[in-house]
């Protein structure tokens, strides 16, 4: 099987999906008409245009300008329905979808209103598509601490359909121990926990993020490779980098595909993952970044076994299904039973693209 034959024919996860960035001009639109507002944009030409950014704090002044159409159950239902067939479509097995719910209940929504319109959606998903999906809320972390223990406490209620807590949103100038209390409450409820860190932030970053915040998955992680001790950290405490290589050309991490670190990490051994972060602003979905950086990195069978089996590795999937599905995984890629799943061990299997 070719390259491009793995990428369309194995199963994966995505666990860096910002719901809110999978708004399309079309769909913003539609939804500012539907609830009698003044719509961002004249028409869908100029939002498509708009949907063109330089740097990480244009395009989250972009996104929040976005999100103002968001206003009902309705519409927090239909924007995660719609992302979800496109993830189905791609082979997704696993979603676990961020929402940044200071973003709208300082609109004025009600937190029930968005937690109820995406989860019936996720339900919905898991029983027509038959994609698992697991809801991740993060805070904002330009906003104060204070502002996200109240956030956390207005979740609690709602503990059973959230899985995990992480944070987002500018990360320069708010390091991850700026959160520190917040994230060990959110630890001692149950939740999973995980932090955009090394994005555009420092190696320090990553590091406050392991330590300060103990988190079981960083968010991009691009940085981690400045720093040979972080790298092994990471690597020893098997530590997933949820990556985003489309997000990183856009915002001007990377300047080309091609100097993109994701195979870098890969040779380091580190349990990286490739993921869409804010697809309707960032020039593709799933397939899209895994097709554009696996052929500007010219990347081989093993590595994309190597990718994709990560994402559903570090998924926080029930252990039963996740069981399951690397079962299912394992013999769609042609593996064998004595085969370890620790990165950089799978051979290299004929009919390169």
């Amino acid at each position: 099987m070719t390259v491009s034959g793995l990428i369309r024919a194995l199963p994966r996860a995505e666990l860096h999906l910002h719901i809110e960035g999978s708004l399309e001009p079309a769909m913003m639109l539609a939804l500012a008409a539907r609830n009698g507002i003044a719509s961002p944009y004249p028409s869908i030409e100029e939002a498509r245009a708009a949907y063109d950014f330089g740097s990480l704090q244009a395009f989250l002044d972009l996104y929040y300008r976005g999100i103002s159409v968001l206003q009902r159950m309705d519409d927090y239902h239909d924007l995660t329905a719609a992302y979800l067939a496109r993830a189905a479509a791609e082979n997704v097995t696993r979603a676990e979808i961020f929402f940044d719910p200071q973003g709208h209940t300082a609109r004025g929504i009600p937190l029930s209103v968005v937690i109820d319109g995406i989860t019936t959606a996720m339900m919905l998903g898991e029983r027509t598509l038959g994609i698992s999906t697991g809801l991740i809320l993060c805070f904002l972390r330009h906003l104060s601490e204070d502002d996200a223990l109240e956030t956390l406490d207005q979740a609690l209620p709602y503990k059973d359909r959230i899985i995990g807590v992480g944070l987002d949103s500018s990360e320069m100038g708010h390091p991850p121990s700026k959160f520190k209390r917040v994230f060990d409450r959110a630890r001692d409820e149950g939740f999973h926990l995980m932090a955009h860190a090394g994005e555009e932030g420092p190696p320090e970053y990553i590091w406050q993020a392991i330590d300060d915040l103990g988190v079981e998955r960083i968010d991009h992680g691009n940085r981690a490779l400045e720093d040979e001790a972080l790298v092994r950290r990471i690597a020893t405490d098997g530590l997933a980098l949820t990556v985003c290589p489309l997000s990183n050309l856009s915002l001007g991490v990377v300047d080309d595909l091609k100097n993109h670190p994701l195979k870098r990490m890969l040779d380091a051994g580190l349990k990286a993952t490739i993921n869409s972060d804010d697809p309707a602003y960032f020039g593709g979905y799933l397939g899209d970044n895994i097709n554009r950086v696996a052929a500007a990195l010219d990347l081989n069978d093993a590595d994309i076994i190597q990718l994709l089996r990560n994402s559903l590795e570090a998924s926080f999937a029930p252990e039963v299904w996740k069981a399951a599905a690397l079962a299912d995984f394992d013999r769609k890629a042609g593996l064998t039973d004595d085969l370890s799943s620790s990165p950089r061990k799978y051979p290299r299997r004929r009919g390169r693209a």
